[in-house]
């Protein structure tokens, strides 16, 4: 433990300002399934025949998965808090409406004639009797909502929203368990928090409570017929001025993104860094964002402006062409093309090809006597491996590569970032994909495989910007393209095992190699 807490002590900013956005993410998202959850709960206890059709779209929302939900939302809102805040709405209305509408047709009868026996409305009843009355079921289901959203909200990071989750998912990646701990605990402590605050809030609320105390009773709904429409407006005022401030301020920044994994941050913070020293613009970071699909999405909806790319899956997994071995070829095809299908242009490349590679532990290679690709054919039957899912599912990938060698594995798992090379060190896998410049391989001392027949294509390093941001500030380019050619393999790779080895900060790796290099 004594790691972990030297982890904390040295990245306590980082872990409160991302506990800072948790919070405010899950408030904020709870606070707006309310607005939502409690209206259509009461809108249903009245009208019953529309309580099937809302709970049961209720039902369906929940039983989507978190990622493919977000899969789902990133096309239509793009990426970052958005996706987010919408995904833990909808998965905290279900609890909030259910527990409204329960709550309120629960009631005894004989109370609710009794209400318009002595002349009370429909409203008033609802206002004066069912709601006080169901007000503990409503807040059980609030209470559900508030701890399963912090939870849901470490997914966040995953489409650049932060959160604690950022410290997850880069644990994951760099097989870092201080990081990850770092990232869980305060977690767990803020749903447990959460958790009791809305229990206490509950309790002194409740209708048993407030028949204690009729005394203030006056003055104090007074203060919430005040405090909840003034909440409300402030609320409403704060998202009005987000929004207006935030598209204010959309063509006066710059926003580099990254992929999850740790050379696509460090690339990534070195590209902001020249920007902000080369440049009057200002830059915004969207670093850790999920694969290559939702960075390449996030490019083309404007949601960021560059990113680092590899010239091999741009050509086969954006451009959908044939593998080529050619490296120059796969640049040309590629800047071409992005240039003519996506108003997307692609500058000088960075000099290091970061192609995949296969890797098995030096056990199983003197076992089996596997040098290459075919030779792990002969045998492939009798091992398991475990891949990454974008490379399960790429023609690029285990599809072609299996086709390719005649290959067929015993068993295969899908085990995404650093996960995989703790599967395979536990002896749970024996054969993993990875990159040529990965820092892991030589943290968990690997054989890399030779691929013999040649099948993956290069994948050379290079920058992608939008045209249109380009054309608006064309001295992009100049600043971009002064890492052209400054990183070999080796030197990649040794930045690699810095960030997953060593513990260092993508920031703190990628600034020193610029200043290294005398370009900052």
């Amino acid at each position: 433990m004594g790691s972990f807490f030297e982890y904390v002590k040295n990245n306590t900013g980082q872990i409160l300002d991302l506990l800072g956005q948790h919070i405010w993410l899950s408030v904020f998202s709870v606070a707006i399934a309310i607005i939502i959850g409690v209206p259509l709960g009461i809108l249903i206890s009245r009208n019953k025949r529309l309580s099937k059709p809302i709970i049961g779209t209720a039902n369906v929302i929940q039983a989507v998965p978190s990622l493919a939900l977000l899969g789902f939302l990133i096309p239509v809102v793009g990426i970052g808090s958005t996706p987010a805040i919408v995904m833990v709405v909808l998965y905290s209305l279900l609890p909030i409406v259910k527990n409204t509408y329960t709550g309120l047709t629960t009631i005894d009868r004989d109370i609710l004639e009794a209400a318009r026996g002595i002349g009370l409305t429909n409203s008033q009843t609802m206002r004066k009797v069912q709601l006080p009355l169901a007000f503990p079921v409503i807040m059980a289901g609030v209470r559900i909502s508030a701890v399963t959203a912090v939870g849901l909200m470490t997914i966040a990071a995953f489409v650049g929203a932060g959160g604690l989750g950022y410290l997850v998912f880069s644990g994951v990646t760099s097989v870092d368990n201080n990081m990850i701990l770092a990232g869980a605990i305060p977690a767990c402590i803020l749903a447990l928090l959460i958790d009791f605050v809305i229990g206490k809030l509950e309790t002194k609320l409740s209708y048993e409570t407030k028949a204690r105390t009729t005394a203030k009773k006056t003055k104090q709904s007074k203060t919430r017929r005040i405090l909840i429409p003034a909440t409300i407006a402030v609320l409403v005022l704060g998202i009005g001025t987000s929004y207006l401030y935030n598209n204010a301020a959309a063509g006066e920044k710059i926003t580099i993104g990254s992929k999850n994994f740790a050379e696509s941050i460090i690339l990534g913070n070195m590209l902001a860094d020249l920007v902000e020293a080369h440049t009057d613009l200002e830059v915004e970071r969207k670093l850790n964002l999920g694969g290559t699909q939702v960075a390449f999405s996030a490019l083309r909806t404007g949601d960021i402006d560059a990113y680092v790319e590899y010239t091999g899956t741009a050509l086969v997994s954006m451009l959908k062409k044939p593998v080529t071995n050619d490296p120059e070829e796969a640049f040309s095809t590629v800047k071409k093309d992005f240039s003519e299908q996506f108003d997307i242009a692609t500058l000088d490349q960075l000099g290091f090809n970061n192609t995949y590679v296969l890797a098995t532990t030096q056990e199983t290679a003197d076992k089996y006597g596997i040098e290459s690709f075919s030779d792990l054919a002969k045998i492939s039957q009798e091992l398991t491996a475990g891949t990454t899912i974008e490379f399960t599912n790429r023609p690029d990938g285990l599809p072609g590569l299996l086709e390719a060698y005649n290959m067929e594995f015993g068993n295969s798992k899908a085990v995404d970032g650093g996960l995989r090379y703790t599967a395979i060190q536990s002896g749970e896998t024996h054969v993993i994909d990875a990159f040529a410049t990965d820092g892991l391989l030589e943290e968990f001392k690997l054989k890399v495989l030779e691929d013999d027949k040649g099948f993956f294509p290069p994948y050379y390093a290079v920058p992608i910007v939008r045209e249109d941001t380009l054309e608006k500030y064309p001295e992009l380019e100049k600043a971009l393209n002064m890492l052209a050619g400054k990183l070999n393999d080796e030197a990649m790779r040794e930045l690699n095992n810095k960030v997953e080895s060593l513990d260092q900060s993508p920031e703190k790796v990628a600034k020193e190699f610029l200043e290294e290099q005398g370009l900052i």
